[in-house]
């Protein structure tokens, strides 16, 4: 089976799965014997995913003449708290990027110090839930070398995002959570640049990140802080994302 081949493979069982996330509108599926169905499919989806597409394997790569023209924002666009409006009204030069949780060496990185670390560029598609894509140019900090840099402990799992923004005003803060083999796959960086100019509010300034073979709502934007957990049942709704606790998969792998 070639990549082709495995890629369609793929999305026939993502859309079986989306079929039955779908179906989590009516009744039937808050029942719990939907709902373990549901997870079933999940877990069905990632692990083809898994068996089918190496580790390693690079979502594909697009040249400067592919770019859209405009790189839709989705979500927040303009996030209201206080602390966040404070930071980029001063061009974000109090920003720091917290690094903590299950680690030896809790950190945090200014704007400017993030920028002087060795950084990839890449030219990836944006594939939305929704059904719309769009191709930008990226440019930021590889993830995992940030991890060992903060030296994970052995109970660690999970990187967990923590944004600034909040989708509905009493909620809670936007976060979303990958595992080790997302986190340092070569593709995932902390990304601050936008076709070639700083990362716009709308798409998540900053910082934000990309994680290229999964789904646009896993790429957090206006991340605040990066925890290791070896767990998420005591975040918010206990799925691992903001999301997921409103019924959508963990793995959106594409």
């Amino acid at each position: 089976m070639d990549a082709t081949d495995r890629r369609r493979f793929l999305r026939r069982i993502a859309g079986a799965a989306g079929a039955l996330l779908l179906g989590g509108c009516d009744r039937l599926s808050q029942q719990p014997q939907a709902r373990a169905v549901l997870a079933s499919a999940e877990r069905l989806t990632a692990a083809a995913q898994r068996l089918l597409t190496p580790r390693a394997a690079l979502a594909r790569e697009f040249t400067e003449a592919d770019i859209s023209p405009v790189f839709k924002p989705n979500g927040s666009t303009d996030p209201a708290e206080p602390a966040y409006r404070a930071l980029a009204a001063d061009g974000f030069r109090d920003y720091r990027l917290a690094f903590g949780g299950l680690v030896r060496r809790p950190y945090s990185l200014s704007l400017d110090e993030l920028r002087a670390l060795p950084s990839r560029t890449q030219i990836t598609r944006h594939d939305c839930v929704e059904g719309w894509s769009a191709i930008g140019k990226w440019k930021g900090v590889p993830l995992g070398g940030l991890l060992d840099r903060a030296e994970l402990l052995p109970a660690a799992r999970y990187v967990v995002f923590r944004c600034a923004d909040r989708l509905d005003a009493d909620g809670p803060a936007y976060y979303e959570s990958i595992d080790f083999d997302d986190a340092y796959h070569a593709q995932t960086i902390l990304a601050y640049e936008l076709n070639d100019a700083p990362l716009p509010v709308a798409n998540g300034a900053p910082v934000r990140v990309r994680i290229e073979r999964q789904l646009g709502y896993k790429m957090a934007k206006y991340v605040m802080a990066i925890d290791v957990v070896a767990s998420f049942a005591d975040i918010e709704g206990g799925n691992g994302g903001y999301w997921e606790d409103q019924g959508y998969e963990w793995y959106a792998g594409i």
